[in-house]
């Protein structure tokens, strides 16, 4: 019960505040483009909590959570005052309204490049991509990489550590064509460069593993099977277990890494399990039956545990130690970086090549973030960045009803010198109403198919 309430108030507070930077950033720009705003709600339905403040705008924080508005004078919502006509919304010219629909996607992004700069001013660590093993007959073996050898960039993008390569992996999701790779082996900076060819490379795979689909297995210390965390509804929870639990045996198998026990598990759906375990230096049995989960298709086992990760050692880790203007330049790229793949996401899985069981809901950005709580303030405002480029890119879709929708519309009356009809705007924010609810409820409907 616990959990699942810090659980609830971080992801309220995540919520709330890219919420509230993004519908800001259209009240900032309407009341200095003159416009008169009526409300300012954070959620949608009933206000729990409202008040006027002295601009004479009603401020709001209302029942539903995932979203908010800005409500601004217009005479095509209802009545305006003759006083208040010069300053009502569709009396604007169409560049401040464009600039006020604008506004919110670019508040967003705003508030991602200041919390990366931030970030980034205090220092990055990562993981080096150094190669363990690779596979045999994978990408990277085609490709040429050998063990040993420390990837320095993957099409032309450079990869300094783990987190840099899966990007650049991930932005080859379901694509096709021919894959660069430029290796260095240890003791040198001599670039070797190496390419292999995809077709459609993960094309339609579920929550896909890609430094595994790739073929490497990057130098780490040994991931032992040690217990981090306990999901609250998971069986492992309940048959006993306890954070710091170090799994020993599993039906008398020896378990000596954490991925023997993970596929150990995801073999036996609805099966009882004997673990044997090590707690405080004493050996102790416990048994757990893995629930039933489906993944990729297939029934799978999970016990509602994750992994106690090592510590990395100071060989293995790259430090990022930047200036102010460094910092912000480094900023600004990964705000780019994650806006474009944002787009490119969405357009290959409108192709199908991304299976779009991979869009989540509020309920998985509810707990991831506060899943990056429990790892830390640091962890948390990565993620809080990450969603707030998210919600400023969806809201560009030109999707009538969103933010793109609207500057669609005013670009159409811009270039024509007239809007367009009013029957056709209607008829566009109706299709898009139906268009974004299909959207929220399949990505629920992802959501409760993942618990």
């Amino acid at each position: 019960m616990i959990e699942t309430l810090q659980t609830l108030v971080v992801a309220l507070v995540t919520f709330a505040t890219v919420v509230a930077i993004h519908e800001y950033g259209h009240f900032w720009v309407a009341r200095r483009s003159g416009v008169k705003v009526l409300r300012f709600s954070i959620g949608f339905g009933k206000p729990l909590l409202r008040w006027q403040g002295a601009d004479g705008t009603e401020y709001a924080l209302a029942a539903i959570p995932l979203g908010g508005y800005v409500r601004m004078a217009d005479e095509r919502d209802g009545d305006v005052a003759a006083a208040d006509l010069p300053r009502a919304f569709n009396r604007q010219p169409v560049a401040a309204r464009m600039a006020i629909a604008a506004a919110g996607p670019v508040a967003n992004f705003l508030l991602a490049i200041l919390v990366l700069w931030g970030l980034f001013l205090r220092g990055e660590v990562g993981v080096v991509p150094e190669i363990a093993e690779v596979a045999p007959d994978s990408l990277a073996a085609r490709a040429g990489l050998q063990s040993g050898q420390e990837i320095r960039a993957i099409d032309e993008r450079e990869t300094p550590t783990v987190a840099a390569v899966n990007f650049a992996l991930l932005e080859r999701l379901g694509d096709s064509g021919v894959v660069t790779f430029a290796a260095t082996y240890p003791d040198s900076d001599v670039l070797h460069h190496y390419e292999a060819s995809i077709e459609q490379w993960l094309k339609g795979t579920e929550q896909p593993n890609l430094l595994r689909a790739l073929g490497v297995t990057i130098k780490t210390p040994p991931v032992l099977p040690r217990v981090g965390a306990l999901t609250e509804a998971g069986s492992a929870r309940a048959a006993g277990f306890q954070v710091g639990d170090l799994i020993l045996e599993a039906d008398d198998q020896s378990v000596a890494l954490w991925m023997d026990w993970v596929n150990f598990v995801r073999a036996r759906p609805d099966q009882s399990i004997r673990v044997l375990i090590e707690r405080g230096g004493r050996i102790q049995t416990l048994t757990v039956t893995p629930a039933s989960v489906m993944s990729e298709g297939s029934a799978v086992g999970s016990v509602g545990m994750s992994v106690a990760l090592p510590s990395i050692p100071e060989s293995q880790q790259r430090h990022f130690n930047r200036g102010p203007i460094e910092a912000l330049m480094a900023s600004l790229q990964r705000t780019v970086d994650l806006v474009g793949f944002t787009f490119k996401s969405i357009g290959r899985m409108l192709q199908g090549l991304i299976s779009p069981s991979n869009l989540s809901g509020p309920i998985t950005i509810a707990q991831v973030a506060a899943s990056t709580a429990e790892a830390g303030w640091v962890s948390w405002l990565g993620f809080l960045a990450l969603l707030s480029v998210s919600l400023g890119a969806l809201n560009l879709l030109p999707i009538p009803v969103l933010d793109g929708g609207h500057l669609v519309f005013y670009g159409f009356e811009a270039l024509m010198g007239r809007p367009l009809p009013e029957r056709v705007q209607m008829a566009g924010y109706q299709l898009g109403v139906v268009l974004v609810l299909s959207i929220m409820v399949f990505a629920l409907y992802n959501d409760f198919s993942k618990l």
